[in-house]
């Protein structure tokens, strides 16, 4: 009980913070949305492979964080060919 409450929790809290800034609106860059893509496949991913091993949120916090670094890496060179 005590971890499904704070499985929602979280949820219900990265929903909460993801809506501060929409990376899909018109004139954000490559950077910014693939930053946001990259978290949330790397969260989804690590959340997979954690659960695995039973820390399923610790495997989706550092699958965000590596795929958000990841994702923005992608996206800043995306950005810098385009300016080209």
């Amino acid at each position: 009980m005590k971890k499904t409450l704070l499985t929602i929790i979280v949820a219900a809290s990265a929903l909460t913070f993801s809506n501060c800034a929409n990376p899909y609106a018109p004139g954000s860059t490559n950077a910014q949305r693939d930053t946001a893509t990259g978290a949330i496949a790397g969260a989804i991913l690590g959340g997979i492979i954690g659960h695995q091993s039973g820390k399923g949120l610790e495997g989706a916090a550092i699958g965000a964080a590596a795929g958000g670094i990841g994702g923005n890496a992608v996206g800043r060179n995306k950005d810098a060919q385009y300016q080209r």
